[in-house]
């Protein structure tokens, strides 16, 4: 049994990862700004077996107040840590020329300074040997095809990749890996909103068990590298 802990696991390939890694029989702190949406997560095991697989905690990475809210939480029953999954993010969809210097800057704090916050705060309960595992974009994939609107995300993405690829030295002492999930099209509402109207030939559910399978084998065989998982790019 691995203590995992994910962020935006209230809905979509978060979720999914959440669920699938609790039904393996991990123990899986889930963490999400949507209080709904984690106990839908908690609900989805509660009459099973998996039941005491999930932990939910509602927290935002960005803001929140790690030594009050999360480190305890921790400390008490996930640790050490064997896999942190960074799969909270956000996204807009504009046109450059209405994007502005603010959404950007959204851009970067949800998908770069909220996971460079949460890898600070959890590196000392990491096990040796753990797995951080950083879900990124072919949005932001070097040589992707690119489209139209998502210039903030995809800029936001590629400095994920980027951390992902520097972190990999820093942790060599530690012997904690790092890599890192560029993803293409799953079924998600973050999917709707980029792409409105678009159905991809991957679920949610299948891009989650990807996920939770990558987290706790990936590390034997990469670290500090940026992975395509893409069938479609939408």
């Amino acid at each position: 049994m691995a203590n995992i802990v994910i962020t935006g696991a209230s809905t979509g390939i978060g979720f999914e990862a959440a669920l699938a890694l609790a039904k393996q029989g991990n123990n899986v702190l889930a963490i999400a700004r949507s209080q709904d949406g984690l106990a839908k997560l908690r609900s989805a095991v509660a009459n099973t077996k998996h039941a005491d697989g999930i932990r939910i905690l509602p927290f935002d990475i960005l803001q929140g107040d790690y030594n009050q809210a999360l480190i305890p939480v921790v400390n008490e029953k996930h640790r050490p840590i064997h896999a942190l999954i960074n799969n909270a993010g956000a996204l807009i969809n504009k046109p450059f020329t209405e994007t502005s210097a603010a959404d950007f800057l959204a851009m970067m704090q949800s998908n770069l300074v909220g996971h460079v916050q949460i890898i600070q705060q959890l590196l000392p309960y990491m096990a040796t040997g753990g797995h951080i595992v950083n879900i990124g974009s072919m949005g932001g994939f070097q040589g992707s095809v690119k489209f139209p609107g998502l210039a903030a995300y995809s800029a936001s993405k590629a400095a994920l990749h980027a951390l992902t690829e520097c972190l990999a030295l820093e942790f060599t002492d530690r012997n904690i890996k790092i890599n890192c999930l560029a993803l293409g099209s799953a079924q998600t509402e973050m999917l709707e909103k980029a792409f409105p109207g678009y159905t991809s030939p991957v679920t949610a559910s299948e891009m989650g068990e990807y996920i939770a399978h990558f987290a706790l084998t990936g590390q034997r065989f990469f670290n500090g590298k940026i992975l395509p998982v893409a069938v479609t790019t939408p």
